[in-house]
Parts: C-alpha cells; sequence; structure tokens
C-alpha cells in the first residue's frame, strides 16, 4: 500500500500485514471498499459512510443477530476433487 505525505518525494509505502497488525487493522478492509466504489460520487459517499467494520468479534448489532457466512461451502467450484 502506498500513501503520499504531500511533500516532494514523500511516497510512503507498508505492506497489508504491517496494517492487519497495527492499531487500526479495520482501515485495510475500509480503503478496499472505498476504492471499489465509484470515485466523486454522493451515492458512493453515503454507502461508504453506512458501511460499518470492526477489528473483532466484538460489535454493539447484537440485536440484529449477523451470521457468518462460509463463501467456500456455497461455491461448487472451491471443492477440490481427487
Amino acid at each position: 500500500y502506498y500513501r503520499h505525505t504531500g511533500y516532494p518525494g514523500g511516497i510512503k509505502s507498508t505492506t497489508a500485514g504491517k496494517i492487519l497488525t497495527g492499531r487500526f487493522p479495520e482501515r485495510a478492509i475500509e480503503m478496499a471498499v472505498k476504492r471499489m466504489l465509484p470515485k466523486e460520487s454522493p451515492l458512493a459517499r453515503k454507502q461508504f459512510g453506512k458501511l460499518r467494520v470492526y477489528a473483532g468479534a466484538e460489535h454493539p448489532h447484537v440485536a440484529q443477530n449477523p451470521e457468518t457466512v462460509d463463501f467456500a461451502s456455497m461455491n461448487r467450484k472451491n471443492v477440490k476433487t481427487a
């Protein structure tokens, strides 16, 4: 991942592993989703504003009963055959 400080020669790089083990690991997912959305769009800003990412298993949405989805078992292409 790259970012720029705004100064000449101020490009900084880091790895995904450092981000995920750092202080704010949820930012890796947030930035990935933000980069998938259209640029300069009011709808994209509204959609990104509704996104909630939590680093651990604890979250304040217990009343909504969120479930973990296993996409690997749902897709028949992911099954290895001998």
